[in-house]
């Protein structure tokens, strides 16, 4: 299509959750839903819109062994722009990838900066690797290098006991969190295990990565503080892998992955029924491959999830949360069309039947 084409997308477009419209117009690369003149000119498109979709924990710029070039970079983008994710939020990222703002044709990122962890207490080459001392510091630099968004890593392995264990002192990550808003930036942590979890909500933490280790105790906490989790359950699955590799090393560790494993379903509904906002993560990446944003949206109805909320935290919920435009009159034209109902069956995700990104079809 052409900068000045204008595109006619007709069937049920998907609004909101309680909003279906029967037809939107794409005109000057923006939304409207008023007939424009030069309605009879326009390319049509049959099916079902939805909002682009957001992974809500990706990292462009890196793979399982650290910072990548931009060509791989670029490849990991269109890999997820390619299946529908329109928005990602970059929850960490050791490479510099502010040229993909550039580029009209790649999915909009927001980043946190890079990973701020504890010295020795995290995959190699992923994250700056300070003491708790330096925790404010870093925290500021990541909030003004980021969009929005600092990410900590909550809790790792911790070689002395075996097990995990949280990597920050409360008094550190209070202080940390309190600096990142004051610079106007949301936090939010990766963590695993269950004893993370209550003092980073206290110190006013604004999400969580991963959760597995929520319990009966914290989710309350969750729901009452309004801290939003990003369960990356594609991810989960790995873990029975993850502790077969470190079960003879780290016995007591590999014990508790696999039990956080296989209670995870549990864990994500559980948080969901007690209103914990729930949003799509993939952790594309690291070790994972990019383009997975469907197969989550599954895991998230496995867990339990109703389909529209599973399709929520990937599209209208998602956005909202980030504070980026859906198909509101006016926004920028990033949004799907598919063959039948994802409401009816959200594995049609999988089979985008246009992607288009800025007004233009890009898939």
């Amino acid at each position: 299509m052409s900068e000045g084409a204008v595109l006619h997308l007709k069937g049920r477009v998907l609004v909101g959750p309680d909003e279906v419209r029967d037809e939107v117009w794409v005109v000057g690369g923006r939304v409207t839903f008023d007939r424009p003149a030069l309605a009879r000119d326009a390319t049509t498109v049959q099916g079902w819109t939805l909002p682009g979709l957001v992974d809500a924990h990706c990292h462009v710029g890196l793979d399982a062994h650290g910072p990548v070039d931009a060509a791989t970079s670029e490849k990991q983008a269109l890999t997820d722009r390619d299946a529908g994710t329109l928005l990602i939020r970059d929850a960490g990222s050791p490479s510099d990838t502010r040229w993909v703002d550039e580029r009209d044709d790649l999915p909009r990122i927001i980043r946190a900066g890079r990973h701020i962890a504890r010295t020795r207490r995290y995959i190699r080459n992923y994250a700056h690797e300070i003491e708790p001392e330096d925790l404010v510091a870093y925290v500021a630099q990541e909030a003004r290098r980021g969009d929005g968004w600092v990410k900590l890593v909550g809790d790792w392995i911790d070689r002395s006991t075996g097990d995990l264990s949280a990597c920050w002192p409360r008094g550190a990550v209070e202080a940390a969190i309190a600096e990142a808003h004051r610079l106007g930036a949301r936090v939010t942590a990766h963590c695993f295990a269950e004893d993370t979890l209550a003092p980073l909500v206290e110190a006013g933490i604004d999400c969580i990565e991963h959760a597995t280790g929520l319990t009966e105790d914290t989710i309350p906490l969750f729901a009452e503080r309004g801290v939003a989790i990003v369960p990356t359950l594609v991810n989960i699955a790995t873990f029975p892998r993850l502790a077969d590799g470190g079960a003879e090393k780290f016995p007591r560790w590999a014990d508790h992955m696999r039990r956080l494993h296989a209670r995870r379903y549990d864990t994500v509904r559980a948080a969901y029924d007690a209103g914990v906002p729930v949003f799509a993560g993939t952790d594309a990446g690291g070790s994972l491959a990019h383009g997975l944003v469907a197969d989550e949206i599954v895991e998230l109805t496995k867990a339990g999830l109703p389909a529209v909320a599973a399709l929520s935290a990937t599209t209208w919920g998602a956005r909202d949360w980030l504070g980026r435009p859906g198909l509101t009159e006016g926004a920028s034209a990033d949004l799907v069309v598919y063959e039948s109902d994802p409401r009816e069956d959200v594995r049609v995700l999988a089979a985008p039947r246009r992607v288009v990104l800025r007004g233009q079809v890009v898939g």
